[in-house]
């Protein structure tokens, strides 16, 4: 009895313990349960914050790659283009170019590489060359049409192969003679535009410039006796020249080198031609070279070849064969040489500055290279050079080019 009384007396209290522990169990567990939500609470936000700072800094490294893309392409453009424009050909300019306006041009200090026009003629420096300049070029031109000792060279019929060259555009009462080799397609271009048969210049293709069935310009040849001596009294008449022997180099590299325009009857016929005629070593088995070409053009019987050779040779022939200037009464007479001025005065001079523009011209590819004349002319005879000059003295003169006394003496 007494055992048993004092068993359940230990149970009571093993009970009674059991229920305080389960009591301070219980309210600990609140406590435990707060400071675990506190920890994952903190867990959490410490990742959420470490997530955030990964993104960000992934999103900056993003950014800076995306940059460093950028510079790299842009120095690249950049290099490409220093490198087209110390390269590029000067006579290839006449490629589809950007419909913009001109700038001026840069400072025309002299250099062997510069124009060498006389010094009442030479652009100003970088503004644009003063209108007195255009004057003084029609007043040179009009004294030299006087000299009776100059007149074979510089007087010629105005033929139907002079009216052949000159385009019409009656819209605006406007006559432009080509003069090849001196960036004349791109005054086609602007000539096409003004006559409405394409919205700009970018818009006409390569293959319609020359193709007069499509180009919607019409040659003063086309007229009757009577229309065309009304346009030539009436009309703004202007033609561009340029270094007389440099603009030769750019005939035969474009003819007989280059063919960009895949002609081929300049190798395969011309050059045959002027080979069989003037080649002086006939073991010589290349092709054309310019010395042949130099003593074709100088030689005073040429013509029974430029008979053979047709239109052709308009690439090569004077400019007073080309536009008889002493005959026309011309209004501008621009300048390869200073055609960054030169271009948008004859646009406001004809009014049509505000419809049309020349397209833009990388700088100073228009400029006179006399390095590039030496080279080609080394190794020809001063005989030759003589008798070429002694043809184109003309076109030397009439428009205030000087001599090239390096190459003759």
């Amino acid at each position: 009895m007494a055992r048993d009384a004092w068993q359940a007396s230990v149970h009571g209290v093993a009970k009674s313990r059991m229920r305080l522990s389960t009591r301070a169990l219980l309210q600990e567990e609140p406590r435990t349960s707060g400071k675990a939500d506190t920890a994952r609470k903190c867990g959490s936000g410490s990742e959420g914050r470490v997530a955030e700072w990964l993104m960000s800094d992934n999103m900056h490294h993003q950014w800076l790659l995306l940059a460093a893309c950028f510079w790299v392409i842009f120095m690249f453009m950049v290099a490409s283009k220093f490198i087209t424009l110390t390269f590029k050909d000067p006579d290839a300019y006449s490629a589809k170019q950007e419909f913009l306006f001109l700038t001026a041009v840069p400072d025309t200090g002299r250099s062997p590489g510069e124009t060498h026009l006389p010094e009442e003629l030479k652009p100003t420096g970088k503004m644009l060359v003063e209108p007195l300049v255009y004057t003084q070029r029609l007043e040179l031109m009009r004294n030299v049409c006087r000299e009776d000792t100059l007149r074979n060279l510089s007087h010629t019929a105005i033929s139907k192969f002079v009216l052949d060259r000159i385009f019409v555009c009656d819209k605006h009462k406007i006559l432009f003679c080509q003069t090849p080799k001196v960036g004349n397609t791109q005054w086609k271009k602007v000539l096409i535009v003004l006559n409405g048969a394409f919205p700009s210049i970018e818009e006409i293709p390569e293959n319609v410039v020359h193709d007069h069935e499509k180009n919607g310009l019409p040659r003063l040849s086309s007229f009757s006796e009577a229309e065309i001596q009304k346009r030539l009294k009436t009309y703004f008449k202007f033609f561009i020249v340029r270094d007389p022997f440099e603009r030769l180099i750019s005939a035969f590299k474009d003819k007989f080198v280059h063919n960009p325009r895949f002609e081929p009857w300049y190798r395969h016929e011309i050059a045959p031609g002027i080979i069989r005629k003037y080649r002086r070593n006939r073991t010589e088995t290349r092709g054309i070279q310019f010395e042949d070409f130099v003593r074709y053009l100088g030689d005073p019987n040429h013509r029974w070849l430029d008979l053979q050779f047709g239109d052709h040779i308009i690439h090569w022939v004077t400019y007073v064969e080309l536009c008889a200037p002493c005959e026309i009464t011309y209004s501008v007479v621009g300048h390869h040489e200073t055609l960054e001025d030169d271009a948008p005065y004859i646009l406001r001079e004809a009014g049509i500055d505000h419809l049309v523009s020349y397209p833009t011209i990388p700088l100073g590819i228009t400029a006179y290279n006399r390095t590039k004349v030496e080279h080609y002319f080394l190794g020809i005879s001063k005989r030759d050079i003589r008798r070429l000059y002694a043809r184109f003295e003309g076109d030397f003169k009439l428009f205030g080019y000087q001599k090239p006394e390096f190459l003759l003496n």
